[in-house]
């Protein structure tokens, strides 16, 4: 890994990681326009303050989880949706600039990379529980509750799915001494159609509990698409994932010939 670099300004920073962007390619719409470009900016201002990326996790996950905790103890109104909206949203794009922070030092370490998912894991666990919480004390419906508690789930499996398909396929292609593959060009098309499944999106929803049945309706559509979404995507990993068994077989059958 290189050695980090002195700040040399603002500008000159921002300048640099617009450079160590990762591929757009598969990329909701919101995490395009919005998420890293705020990102961006807040790893410039980490990197002018000597902070490390690990440390940009920290104050993340703080931001993060003191909106989870808002969410979960504070009665549905307009200072309180617009507290956990900017928790969650600025939560969110410490998410996106400690990484890029860490390929402007030269390259991230294990345990940054180990941290960043342990702490997404529990954001992802929570979030939804916070919400299935606030629905038993502030809500009058009770079936209405099964939401959140799918959500919860939805959520803990397309992570775990995506976390574990990206594993398999790089110990597959480390094993043959390929490099893992590359991601497919940008589409914006494909950006527009997973939007409604982004965390960014999710987060915005949260400035709307001033009018608790505009956000149960906006909560409940996204539950509906991310489920819908996760549904999708796993029979495609699971192809996938068969695919890579295939050609071990194959690979396995031609060295005993």
């Amino acid at each position: 890994m290189s050695a980090p670099t002195a700040p040399k300004g603002f500008r000159d920073s921002l300048a640099r990681l617009k450079n160590a962007q990762k591929s757009n390619a598969g990329a909701p719409l919101y995490s395009v326009l919005v998420n890293r470009p705020l990102g961006r900016v807040f790893a410039a201002m980490g990197h002018q303050v000597g902070l490390t990326p690990n440390g940009i996790t920290a104050i993340s996950a703080v931001f993060t989880f003191t909106g989870i905790i808002l969410v979960a103890t504070m009665a549905p109104g307009w200072l309180m949706a617009v507290l956990v909206g900017l928790c969650l949203v600025i939560g969110y794009a410490l998410d996106a600039a400690d990484g890029q922070l860490a390929r402007l030092r030269g390259g991230g370490s294990l345990l940054g990379e180990w941290l960043d998912h342990v702490i997404d894991s529990f954001k992802i666990a929570t979030l939804h529980l916070a919400v299935l919480v606030m629905a038993y004390r502030h809500f009058d419906s009770e079936r209405w509750m099964l939401v959140p508690l799918g959500f919860a789930a939805v959520y803990v499996i397309h992570f775990f799915g995506m976390l574990l398909t990206d594993l398999l396929t790089r110990v597959h292609h480390a094993k043959l001494g390929q490099p893992a593959p590359k991601k497919g060009i940008p589409s914006t098309l494909m950006s527009v159609a997973k939007l409604p499944t982004d965390y960014g999106f999710l987060a915005l929803i949260f400035f709307t509990l001033g009018a608790p049945v505009v956000f149960r309706w906006l909560y409940t559509v996204m539950f509906v698409c991310t489920a819908a979404y996760t549904l999708m995507v796993l029979f495609r990993w699971a192809r996938s994932i068969a695919a890579l068994d295939a050609a071990d077989r194959a690979a396995a059958s031609g060295a005993g010939r």
